[in-house]
This record gives structure tokens, C-alpha cells and sequence, in this order.
């Protein structure tokens, strides 16, 4: 199969398997994908796993036709990706081998050999050329294994990612990608966040227009679509606004708890409500569905003095995949000296950033009047803000809001007739309380100023100090002359019809400008406040919480050069030219310092 100039697909589908790495059930099997790339030199990318060596043999066979291998490039080591390369290096014994040098090192265990005659030791940066195309090398080290590269082709702008993008089941698997690509992620990658993380940063410098990797389909449209979500995945974000719920159940009490709360979830407005009981579902899936959603309820018994087994397990495995960035509640029963909830929340005390809702459920035994209106407490507590991003039943005038204005930074939101748009800003001031007027000051050169300047209106969003560097990238790293910034993004919009951000944010102010005052570079808009929503009570980013806690630290050990004080990206070379703009936020050389 083509997949595009001189790249052809060799890989096999197992519809044999019934657990992936022994433990994940995977109904529509598995593909295990390599590729062979022709050229002036013919390069083979990885093997497949030890039950399919002559289909796949015979695959690379009907591609090369009477041309043989040069170079087999060796991104991962897995045996499902590397089970072959022995074989492979026996029947083409003047093929180079190419990987790096932890995964020589692997080859010895797996193979006696590391293949000192014929190999070809690459890491980051490093190219090989095969004719009129030079494939670049990217290490990915812990995405998921310590030896992964990736591999870039220029010519074509496709990237060879190994695991990452990759998903269960088999090519001609008729099911979402996302679906099962997210239950792929969190079960084998979902340790490694801050891994993905970095190769993603490492991948934005790149054009690509397709993406062929390990497992599952080769993507080729909407490419944007899948790069986000593995950026929320690996960020540990919010993928999908509501609530999962996880229990386990004895006797059925507990389980009565959780349907009358995901009953009363639903009546509140609650977008999406999950439930897993964990005695019978994939636990896969419940792993899923815990990191997919924002807030989660732990509803279990206590269980030898402990919670009962099946939800321990679930626990476990969310700590392990470094579980964070989440709203938690408990539901706890139990006949005699309840321990669930200290329990539990004694399982989670590594976890990073999570939340504990005021109201606890406690039972004793089954559900009455008191622990009723605790599950009525905690059903109202979860869906706060979703009444208040609907504006239902809400306080459209909260003086409150503008309580969260101080040295903080804040996304401005405007529309300029056909398309949504918003800008990162930290000068945002309340200069009288009789009436409420606001002063916001933008850049000039922002295509945000001149909206505002035609149609005088905004919406200043309030972000809190749970929004990721996605949001600072995203708002402030690009024009929205020529992107769309909202693209893919719920849509919630306030009573002067502007879109305010579906997350990430404690409150937002509507406002009307009044007056305009030229301060030179920048412009001062004076307006008068026409709808303030507060929306939850996480506290407000502030400038110093953002340079502390959230701006990636640039990695400038070792490396001369110069770094870029808005996101972190570094130059290295001794001079720095006057026209080069940072790959990754765009700003100009203005905008970076020396490594010292």
C-alpha cells in the first residue's frame, strides 16, 4: 500500500490476539505497522512481532521488487516491533542497521548481538540520506521505552512517530480512533506525560502533513484533531467536560448512592456523567475515562479495614500513570468505623493538583435523610459551574468577579465579524466601583486592539492557576489574523454574544468600551462592566505563578546560545540574527537573552 512519495506500508494485522502485553483486551486484535521507504538507498522502519515474519517478509519482498535493503531504522525495541531484526539481518546480511544507542544495547539482550559490523548509531538531530530525501532523527526517550527515536522525512513531511499516536486494533477495524487510541495512551504511555510533552515540543518545529505510527491507522487529515488531543492527554487536561464516577458495590447500597447521583448530576445540567463499576467493567476503560474527564467520584466500601480490592486496583493504576489535575469526590460507606475515605485520599496524597469537593458522602450501611442530602450537596457542588457557564439560574452581576482582577494574566476575547478571536494580557486594572469600569491595555501591533478599536466590546476571562502552557501557546503565540484560536473548542458564549473559555478559568467580565486613551505602543480601553460571572473558586493565575509553576524551564545546561524568555525555546550558536523569529511562539529576536 502507498502511503506517499517512495513510502509504502509492509505491516500485518493480528486478529488472533486477545490481551495486548497480557493484559489489555483488544477484541478488534492489533496492527503491527513498518514501512519501507525508496529512494536512491531503500530504508526498512522496524520489524513486527515473532508470529508474522514471513507475511511481513513477504510484504517488504512485493515493495522492493529485485531491489534489496540498505539501512532497517529501528525506532523501538519492543518485541512487537522488534522480534524480527535478527531474522531480517540474516537474509539481507549487507543491510546497515540504524538506532540508537540504548537500543543497541537492547539488541544484545534480546539477541546476543548489538551488530558492531553493520550499525549505524543515530540521536537527536542526526540525518541520513537516502537519494533526494534525508530522514531526520528525533530521540524520544520514555515515550514509552528509554531507546525510541523518531523519524522525520522532509520531502514528504512525514513523521515516523513509533508508539506515540499508535492505538489498539487492527487496520481494517471499523471503530473510533479516539477511543482506543486514548485507552492505548493512558494504559502504556500515560506514565510518561512530561515525555510526550517534550517530544511535542520537539514535533512543532516540523511540518507535517501525515503520520505513520506503530499501531493503528496512518493519519493524514485533521492532523491538528490528534495533536491536541495527545497534548491534553499528556498535559493530564480535561478532554471532556462532566463527571466519571467509579464504584464498587456489596450489597447494592453503594450502587443505589451512585445512580441516584448520577441521576441528579443529569438534573443539574451535568454535560456527561460516566459510571463505571469496577467489579465488571474494563479496567482499561475505567483508567480512560478517570483521566478523560475533570471530576471524578470515588464511591466505595470499607473493606478489611481498607476499600474493597477492585477500587485499590483502580487507584493504583491511576498513581502510577502520575493521576493529576482533577476535581475529586468520595463516596464512603460502611457498617462500623468507615475507612474509604481517609483511605482513599491517603492513596492519592502524591498525586499533583487535585481538588476535593466540600461535601463528602458518608453511609452507614444505606442511604438516609442525612446522607441524602449530602449526596443532594455534592451533585449541586459538581455542577456549580456548568450552570454557570450556562448562565442558568445564575448571578450575571457577581461584584465578586472582579475581586479576581490583580497582577494576574487573563485572555481577552473578541470577534471581528466572522471569526472568534483572544489574546493573552496581564494589564488589567478596576478603576472605579461606582459604577464598574475596567481598564484593559493592548499592544497595538495585536490584532485583538484593533477589533476592539472597531466594534468596543470584550469579555476578560480570569485564568486560574490550573491552566496548562497549552492556553499561553494557543492565545498568545499566534495571530488571530491567521488561525483560528478557538478551533475545536467547546463553545460557551455570554450576553454580548463574545465566546468566554469553557475551562481554565475562575470568572469572566463582559465589557463595553467607553473611552480610549493612546499610551504610546499600547492602548488603553476605559469600559464599563455589563456582565460579571464568576464561574468557580480556583485561585487566580498570577504573573509569578505562571513563571514559577507553568512556563517550561528552557533546558540550557551545557548548550551556548541564546533562550526565548516567552516559551523557553533555545538558539544555540554564537551569534543570534536580527530577523530570526522563535519557531515555537513566534516573537523576535527582541524577545531573547543570552544562555549564561
Amino acid at each position: 500500500m502507498k502511503i506517499a512519495d517512495g513510502i509504502f506500508y509492509v505491516g500485518v494485522n493480528d486478529r488472533k490476539i486477545d490481551l495486548f502485553e497480557g493484559q489489555y483486551v483488544v477484541p478488534e486484535g492489533m496492527a503491527y505497522n513498518s514501512y519501507v521507504i525508496i529512494d536512491d538507498a531503500v530504508a526498512v522502519m522496524d520489524t513486527v512481532d515473532a508470529k508474522f515474519t514471513h507475511e511481513w517478509l513477504d510484504n517488504v519482498q512485493k515493495v522492493l521488487g529485485r531491489r534489496k535493503p540498505d539501512y532497517l531504522v529501528v525506532q523501538h525495541m519492543e518485541p512487537d516491533h522488534s522480534a524480527n531484526i535478527n531474522n531480517f539481518a540474516k537474509l539481507y546480511p549487507e543491510v546497515k542497521i540504524v538506532a540508537s544507542k540504548k537500543a543497541f544495547t537492547m539488541m544484545k539482550n534480546f539477541f546476543g548481538t548489538e551488530f558492531e559490523d553493520r550499525r549505524i548509531i543515530v540521536g537527536d538531530g542526526d540525518a541520513l540520506t537516502l537519494g533526494k530525501r534525508t530522514l531526520k532523527f528525533v530521540t524520544a526517550p520514555m515515550v514509552h521505552w528509554p531507546e525510541v527515536i523518531v523519524t522525520y522525512d522532509p520531502l514528504t513531511k512525514t513523521l515516523f512517530s513509533a508508539d506515540g499516536f499508535g492505538k489498539f486494533g487492527a487496520l481494517d477495524a471499523d471503530e473510533d480512533w479516539a477511543c482506543e487510541a486514548r485507552r492505548y495512551y493512558f494504559g502504556i504511555v500515560g506514565k510518561y506525560g512530561a515525555q510526550v510533552q517534550a517530544l511535542l515540543k520537539k514535533a512543532a518545529s516540523l511540518e507535517i502533513e501525515r503520520i505513520c505510527p506503530l499501531h493503528g491507522p496512518i493519519l493524514s487529515e485533521n492532523l491538528s484533531y490528534y495533536i491536541n488531543l495527545y497534548n491534553i492527554w499528556s498535559s493530564y487536561g480535561v478532554e471532556t467536560e462532566g463527571v466519571m464516577i467509579a464504584y464498587t458495590s456489596v450489597y447494592g447500597h453503594t450502587e443505589e448512592a451512585v445512580k441516584k447521583l448520577a441521576d441528579k448530576l443529569k438534573e443539574n445540567g451535568c454535560p456527561k456523567v460516566a459510571v463505571n463499576d469496577l467489579a465488571r467493567c474494563d479496567m482499561a476503560e475505567a483508567v480512560e475515562d478517570a483521566f478523560r474527564y475533570g471530576k471524578i467520584v470515588l464511591a466505595t466500601t470499607t473493606y478489611n479495614a481498607d476499600i474493597f480490592p477492585f477500587m485499590r486496583t483502580f487507584i493504583d493504576a491511576l498513581t502510577e500513570r502520575n493521576f493529576s489535575n482533577k476535581t475529586v469526590a468520595i463516596i464512603e460507606n460502611g457498617s462500623w468505623a468507615p475507612m474509604a475515605a481517609k483511605t482513599m485520599k491517603g492513596m492519592l496524597e502524591k498525586c499533583r493538583n487535585i481538588k476535593y469537593c466540600d461535601n463528602t458522602v458518608h453511609i452507614m450501611s444505606a442511604l438516609n435523610e442525612e446522607s441524602g442530602k449530602e449526596l443532594d450537596a455534592l451533585a449541586s457542588e459538581l455542577c456549580a459551574e456548568y450552570a454557570a457557564r450556562k448562565g442558568e439560574g445564575v448571578n450575571k452581576n457577581d461584584p465578586t468577579a472582579l475581586f479576581n482582577i490583580g497582577y494576574g494574566l487573563y485572555v481577552v476575547t473578541s470577534n471581528d465579524g466572522e471569526k472568534d478571536n483572544g489574546l493573552i494580557v496581564n494589564t488589567v486594572t478596576q478603576v472605579t466601583n461606582t459604577p464598574n469600569r475596567v481598564a484593559v491595555t493592548i499592544n497595538k501591533q495585536n490584532y485583538s486592539h484593533h477589533i476592539i478599536k472597531q466594534t468596543g466590546k470584550m469579555n476578560v476571562n480570569v485564568l486560574s492557576t490550573d491552566a496548562p502552557f497549552k492556553v499561553f501557546e494557543n492565545f498568545g503565540f499566534r495571530s488571530g489574523r491567521t488561525v483560528d484560536k478557538f478551533e475545536g473548542c467547546e463553545k460557551y458564549t455570554s450576553d454580548n454574544g463574545l465566546r468566554f473559555l469553557p475551562r481554565y478559568i475562575n470568572s469572566f467580565i463582559s465589557l463595553k468600551v467607553e473611552s480610549y486613551v493612546d499610551v504610546g505602543t499600547h492602548g488603553m480601553f476605559i469600559c464599563e462592566v455589563t456582565e460579571a460571572r464568576v464561574i468557580n473558586s480556583n485561585p487566580t493565575m498570577t504573573y509569578a505563578y505562571y513563571q514559577e509553576n507553568v512556563k517550561p524551564k528552557p533546558k540550557t545546561e551545557g548548550k551556548k546560545g541564546y533562550v526565548c524568555k516567552i516559551c523557553g525555546y533555545v538558539y544555540e550558536g554564537e551569534e543570534l540574527p536580527e530577523d530570526f523569529v522563535c519557531p515555537l511562539c513566534k516573537h523576535g529576536a527582541a524577545d531573547f537573552e543570552p544562555i549564561k
